[in-house]
């Protein structure tokens, strides 16, 4: 039995990461994040809009892991990209419902059209806001959009149905929100009676569509992570004090084998959130609230530890780490915090009613 990656899945890994290594850099990273640009063109390039489109629709028809990849990658380099929203979550609600979605499916496979998500009724309402449904309307209010720079909006109303709405449809009014993570565009959506597609009114088909989500932010959190400690552990070598690296000192060590040892059980946890996600549909949900709740705990602690290691350094924009420490804090809000989460799970298991 193979416990890990297959040939073809390391050379996707190794394709995206060796793209993101240029288009992605702190330096880019930084001028993206000011200008509000993104990486998506290039990643389309790619293909990686496609990964999650069926193969009839003229996408790649590639499994859940294959997309935690790249969402691992992504995540590695802070990368500014509509992924979960365009490549993993509409693509998987429009699978989930059924229909002929073929033309949308074409366009989301070659990046021509982006994908926002306002689920945020579908598993907790905050004070303020909510979208309620009038046959094929919309009203009410949408806060914290994911992927806010879009085309077309993936919306979960109060009774949890997903509809599809465009960016230029009427009585539609769209305003964008700063937020700690300047790598990703985040907005509010107040619907008055705005027309929109009714795409399913299955509970289990936002199920499937928070699972995948919350995957892929999980795999986000676990590249960022990963890419804290090794900047961690690097500067633990290089920075001196009392004329010996930081590193040969045992405090810093415990630091940094603390990181590495709370780390390292994630990867599994994350490829076999996926794997479930396809294969186990009786263990999805459960395993997706757990995975995104584990690595929320674990990416705070290694944001936080991170820095220590690095000092007053590490809260300088020379080194950059902010840009990391904050993708990670916002990732763990993003599709529900981990308390929330574990008590999805407790549902899940039918430990609470």
């Amino acid at each position: 039995m193979e416990f890990g990656l297959s040939e073809e899945q390391n050379l996707l890994q190794r394709s995206v990461n060796g793209f993101l290594d240029n288009a992605s850099s702190l330096e880019k990273v930084r001028a993206l994040a000011e200008d509000g640009g993104d990486v998506w063109p290039g990643l389309s390039e790619l293909g990686v809009p496609a990964l999650l489109v069926p193969e009839s629709a003229g996408g790649l028809g590639l499994s859940t892991l294959d997309a935690a990849i790249v969402a691992e990658a992504l995540g590695a380099h802070t990368a500014p990209a509509p992924f979960v929203s365009s490549a993993v979550m509409l693509p998987v609600a429009l699978r989930s419902a059924g229909g002929d979605h073929d033309s949308l499916f074409a366009d989301l496979a070659s990046g021509a059209v982006r994908a926002g998500c306002a689920l945020a009724d579908g598993y907790g309402t905050r004070a303020g806001s909510g979208i309620t449904s009038n046959g094929d309307s919309l009203s009410g209010t949408a806060l914290y959009v994911l992927d806010f720079d879009a085309d077309v909006y993936l919306v979960a109303d109060n009774q949890q149905a997903l509809f599809l709405v465009d960016k230029d449809a009427a009585n539609l009014s769209a305003q964008s929100l700063t937020t700690i993570d300047k790598t990703r565009s985040t907005g509010e959506l107040t619907f008055s009676a705005t027309p929109a597609q009714r795409l399913s009114d299955d509970p289990a088909v936002l199920q499937a569509v928070l699972d995948a989500g919350r995957i892929m932010l999980a795999a986000d959190t676990l590249g960022a992570a990963q890419e804290m400690l090794d900047q961690a552990v690097e500067y633990a070598k290089q920075r001196e004090q009392f004329n010996r690296p930081i590193g040969s000192f045992q405090a810093v060590k415990h630091m940094c084998a603390e990181m590495a040892a709370g780390l390292e059980p994630c990867r599994a946890m994350v490829w076999f959130a996926a794997h479930a996600l396809d294969t186990l549909p009786d263990q999805a949900t459960m395993t997706a609230c757990h995975t995104k709740a584990h690595l929320s705990e674990v990416g705070k602690f290694i944001a936080k530890t991170s820095t220590e290691v690095h000092g007053g350094m590490g809260f300088t924009d020379l080194v950059g780490l902010h840009y990391w420490f904050k993708r990670i804090g916002f990732n763990r809000q993003l599709l529900g915090a981990p308390e929330l989460l574990r008590e999805e799970a407790a549902r899940a298991q039918q430990l609470v009613a």
